[in-house]
């Protein structure tokens, strides 16, 4: 779906950088879709687990404000709400200007972002169980307001026969931004901002063009 938005802007892209790409769940589709594709992450070990699921493909360490590869390319994204780990304004500002400076003239980039301040839910709650194998996770997770981001708190039990039950909590705090804060940091930035409402969960998709051929 998101190429699909990014080819009606770019036809013809021919590159992808993921940014936040994690373990590379975005590399195959958008490599078989559009073509050469690279990414970028602050985890060491989450890129491990993609270098061993994407052997040739480049991944590389870095801050999503400020890393520095010294090429272009046609499309960037930045996708599964990532962008809203940023802790302020100011530096969904720096981001934004950092993934345009990754994009070539003409090309896009692709942003999904966190919940806004007027769709955002306090107090949800979801949860999830997944088995592989011999192995069993239930995932629980409840997000409530904290000042202008959103907390949320996630707890995993994960339980197999040899090692009984264990207990995982991990904590995640994202900033709730306006629509038009977003479209704003993407002008900042250079980009003509477009957004594509619903999609994604919900959340929808920012789509920034930046001007050239």
């Amino acid at each position: 779906m998101v190429a699909e938005h990014v080819l009606r802007l770019r036809p013809g892209a021919s590159s992808v950088l993921d940014v936040a790409c994690g373990t590379g769940g975005h590399l195959d589709p958008f490599g078989e879709l559009i073509g050469h594709v690279e990414g970028v992450d602050l985890s060491e070990p989450m890129l491990a687990i993609a270098r061993h699921k994407h052997p040739g493909v480049a991944l590389h360490l870095g801050d999503m404000r400020d890393f520095r590869l010294g090429r272009v390319f046609d499309v960037v994204t930045c996708l599964f709400a990532s962008i809203g780990y940023v802790r302020s304004a100011a530096e969904l500002d720096r981001t934004l200007a950092c993934l345009a400076r990754h994009t070539a003239e003409g090309g896009v980039v692709a942003v999904e972002p966190w919940w806004f301040p007027q769709t955002y839910l306090d107090r949800w709650v979801s949860a999830d169980t997944v088995k592989w194998e011999d192995t069993t996770v239930a995932r629980v997770a409840h997000t409530v307001r904290d000042g202008d981001a959103s907390r949320m708190e996630v707890h995993y039990l994960e339980a197999t026969p040899e090692g009984g039950v264990r207990h995982l909590t991990e904590v995640h705090r994202a900033m709730l931004f306006t629509r038009e804060r977003y479209e704003e940091g993407f002008r900042r930035a250079g980009l003509e901002p477009r957004y594509v409402p619903e999609v994604l969960s919900g959340r929808g998709l920012f789509l920034g063009v930046r001007p050239g051929r």
